[in-house]
């Protein structure tokens, strides 16, 4: 049984729960009115708002974020994806690449042309004769060191004849597809034979161009003679012109070989301080003292 002293006790706690249920009722009915539920969804949008660009902010930071702006970027600029604009530019290089191979096609077929206008019908070649031709049409005499150095250019192989392919090899690698383009090519062609680097290939080349015979490896006195005024003359004039006095004196020597060739131009570069204080009949036995390595 209940004791007198629980009801007023009970009465007092069903009294406050009404009261907290009509506090929360009119609670309730204040916060859901239209401009509150209007205050509540502006809040709403602005946190969610926030958060988005705290989302986008912090993809910076994280890895790959570089290459994701970067295909984002190319999506925007090109307004395709980053696979379109890759194949686009693709396509750009494709179409250079046929312009360009159109442009060289249309270079060799000149040079090619220029090449059948010296050449002799019959043998298909540039003979002793189209080479005249080809030294008159550019004014330069035909024993100018610059048609050796040409011929150097070309890497041909028999002397006085130029095949089609050692006149492509050349007149591409000089840029010159008519005679005023080849004749403007010289001085630079020069230039670069003159070169350290170059001149002993070119000076070892000038021999081997002179060997016209089959399993020939030495050259006579007399061609060697002109071959040297020719190739070095220019360059160690004073030397050059002891040397052939010597050579056309002596009785020893009827040939020069390739080592007595190269140890000349050794003897020209390394030993010029020897020639300025000694006299002829010194330094001449010397040269061929290092020619044959005696």
């Amino acid at each position: 049984m209940a004791k007198a002293g629980d009801r007023p006790k009970k009465k007092e706690e069903e009294k406050r729960r009404e009261r907290r249920s009509v506090s929360s009722k009119s609670f309730l009915e204040q916060e859901t009115t239209p401009s509150n539920l209007k205050k509540l969804s502006l809040s709403l949008s602005l946190f969610f708002s926030l958060w988005r660009k705290y989302l986008s902010v912090s993809q910076l930071f994280l890895p790959g974020a570089a290459k994701r702006r970067m295909r984002r970027s190319s999506t925007k600029k090109t307004g395709q994806p980053a696979s379109a604009a890759a194949s686009l530019n693709s396509s750009a290089s494709d179409l250079f690449r046929s312009a360009s191979s159109k442009a060289t096609s249309k270079e060799l077929e000149r040079i090619d042309q220029l090449f059948y206008t010296f050449a002799d019908g019959s043998s298909g070649l540039i003979d002793p004769e189209g080479i005249e031709t080809l030294c008159s049409d550019m004014e330069v005499d035909h024993t100018d060191v610059r048609i050796l150095m040409l011929a150097w250019k070309m890497r041909a192989e028999r002397q006085g004849y130029f095949t089609l392919d050692e006149w492509r090899r050349g007149l591409k690698s000089l840029r010159a597809d008519n005679i005023t383009k080849l004749k403007k090519a010289l001085p630079e062609l020069e230039k670069e034979v003159r070169r350290p680097s170059n001149f002993v290939d070119f000076h070892a080349y000038s021999f081997r161009y002179c060997l016209t015979e089959e399993k020939q490896k030495s050259i006579d006195i007399e061609s060697i003679c002109e071959l040297l005024d020719l190739v070095l003359g220019s360059l160690y004039r004073a030397q050059v012109d002891y040397f052939i006095e010597y050579l056309k004196a002596q009785t020893d020597y009827k040939v020069i070989n390739m080592d007595q060739w190269m140890g000349f131009l050794r003897f020209c570069n390394e030993v010029l301080l020897l020639w300025a204080f000694s006299t002829v009949s010194y330094v001449t036995p010397l040269m061929f003292f290092l020619y044959d390595g005696r």
